[in-house]
């Protein structure tokens, strides 16, 4: 089996570029959707996030309103909302990774020669890299990434603009993280050309999961 990982910043399109290696073939998790199941009541990560960021953040029926969570961690002045954001990565981090590994086990178990790929949004920031044997990383225009986040989460592009800006402040350079993929998927090109991108590296991923 082959473990990769695919990641890029935010929203450079990964979950896009996921969803074309699975049609071709590969096995693929969100991490972000283990992040909710991890956060749903009566979870230990839940628990602590709730204990560490407050009451504020629930919605009514007690369950995480991400989008609170997000302006708890991201909106302090600079210095504080970093000492925030690495305080929630803390809680998160280690229970995603963990859960991940076990996935990446029974897909392992499952088919010997898959090629198990998991889609999260910081791999290398969360000193996760070494668990995989291939990184995958995902590049945009910063005016398609403005242009995703606005549609995605319903925004006016200047301010879709200033939010993007906060998140990636958080995160490695892109090119930093380019330097440690062993494959880059543009994404920044028609949806035709990054396919054929995809495809190229599906066929490496692929006879390196059957040696």
């Amino acid at each position: 089996m082959l473990k990769v990982g695919l990641t890029g910043g935010i929203a450079s399109g990964k979950s896009v570029v996921g969803e074309m290696f699975v049609a071709l073939g590969a096995h693929l998790v969100h991490a972000d959707e283990i992040s909710h199941q991890l956060m749903l009541p009566g979870q230990s990560v839940y628990d602590e996030v709730v204990r560490h960021f407050g009451s504020s953040i629930l919605n009514s029926d007690g369950s995480v309103d991400r989008s609170k969570l997000a302006e708890a961690a991201f909106s302090k002045a600079a210095a504080s909302a970093a000492s925030r954001i690495e305080e929630l990565n803390r809680i998160v981090h280690p229970a995603v990774i963990r859960r991940q590994d076990e996935w990446m086990e029974e897909m392992g178990r499952q088919d010997p020669q898959a090629v198990a790929i998991v889609e999260a949004a910081l791999i290398l920031e969360a000193g996760a890299a070494k668990r995989f044997d291939r990184l995958i990383v995902v590049t945009s225009s910063d005016d398609q990434r403005i242009a995703r986040f606005a549609a995605r989460q319903k925004l006016d592009l200047e301010a879709a603009r200033k939010e993007v800006s906060r998140r990636m402040a958080a995160q490695l350079p892109e090119q930093e993280k380019i330097k440690a993929a062993d494959y880059v998927i543009d994404n920044s090109v028609s949806l035709d050309r990054t396919q054929e991108q995809v495809r190229q590296a599906w066929e490496k991923l692929r006879s390196e999961a059957m040696m």
